[in-house]
């Protein structure tokens, strides 16, 4: 017996790379999985249903449960559907895995309002969307009495977290999941509902190109770079065993987990009054001494 065994999950992106991935492995542990995907380019564009479809074949296929679903996670209607199809197929959702995603990398100074509105429209747009209509729903099964073991699994990114040379949007989306999660976690406990992020790093149609070197496969030994080894982890997160972890951001690659420590106060200096502009030089200069140097941006 899996340890997802009689969870419902939605996976978003699932027909292909690390979607696909956290979709079979869901199935393994015995989750039913409502694997959506609708198909489309690297870039956002074009559209298909057949990824979900094979992906739903080898989870039945297998001996567990899946249904495919087209939505579109960042149209509101299209994420509601998600949640639609988990209550008409199995009767209840418990967990929602949000990974879907698309990338426009380019630098910063040539990258353009079009591509900005893209970007944050599939991962952010897309990321609050079907989370929000599965936390309605929770919160109304907890407030009528249920008893509710909810996880909401957000996608956030290295590159959220620590910057990204050639991917300023795709960085700022990635970082604005992250805090969402925690402002997700803090709302949404007293219904019964965690919400963790994972940054994961693995080969997939987003990495191959930008880091084709990093993401090679070896010949033979580990494959650390197999998008399959980040599943394990979304896996527990999205069981019942992970009832205690919230608000957590965790890189995952490999055999690694790391859990992250984010934006939090640091090293002060408080004069008590208002500072003069030209007494700022020597204390910012203290304090940054005072300081350990932030990660490097990937790719500088």
């Amino acid at each position: 017996m899996g340890i997802c065994e009689g969870r419902v999950a939605v996976v978003t992106g699932a027909g292909r790379g690390l979607g696909r991935e956290h979709a079979l492995e869901l199935g393994r542990q015995g989750a039913a999985v409502v694997v959506n995907d609708i198909g489309a380019e690297l870039d956002g564009s074009g559209g298909s249903s057949g990824p979900a479809g094979e992906v739903v074949e080898i989870i039945r296929a297998a001996g567990g449960q899946a249904v495919a679903n087209a939505g579109d996670v960042a149209d509101w209607d299209g994420a509601g559907s998600l949640l639609a199809t988990a209550l008409e197929s199995f009767g209840r959702l418990d967990v929602v895995v949000n990974n879907a995603g698309i990338v426009r990398d380019r630098m910063f100074a040539n990258a353009t309002v079009e591509e900005f509105d893209a970007v944050l429209r599939v991962h952010l747009r897309g990321h609050f969307c079907v989370a929000r209509h599965a936390a309605a729903h929770w919160r109304d099964r907890a407030k009528a009495g249920d008893e509710v073991d909810a996880r909401i699994v957000n996608t956030s990114s290295g590159a959220g977290l620590q910057g990204s040379i050639a991917q300023s949007v795709y960085s700022a989306a990635k970082g604005a999941i992250a805090s969402m999660t925690l402002v997700q976690a803090a709302e949404l406990g007293r219904y019964g509902i965690t919400a963790n992020a994972i940054a994961p790093s693995a080969r997939t149609r987003m990495t191959e190109g930008a880091f084709a070197d990093m993401m090679k496969a070896p010949d033979e030994g580990f494959d650390a770079m197999d998008p399959a080894n980040v599943s394990p982890l979304v896996a527990w997160l999205a069981s019942p065993a992970s009832r205690d972890v919230t608000g957590r951001v965790f890189e995952v690659d490999g055999g690694r987990v790391s859990l992250c420590d984010g934006w939090r106060t640091g090293v002060e200096i408080d004069c008590g009054q208002r500072w003069e502009p030209s007494d700022l030089g020597e204390a910012v200069a203290g304090l940054v001494e005072k300081s350990d140097p932030p990660q490097k941006v990937y790719g500088s």
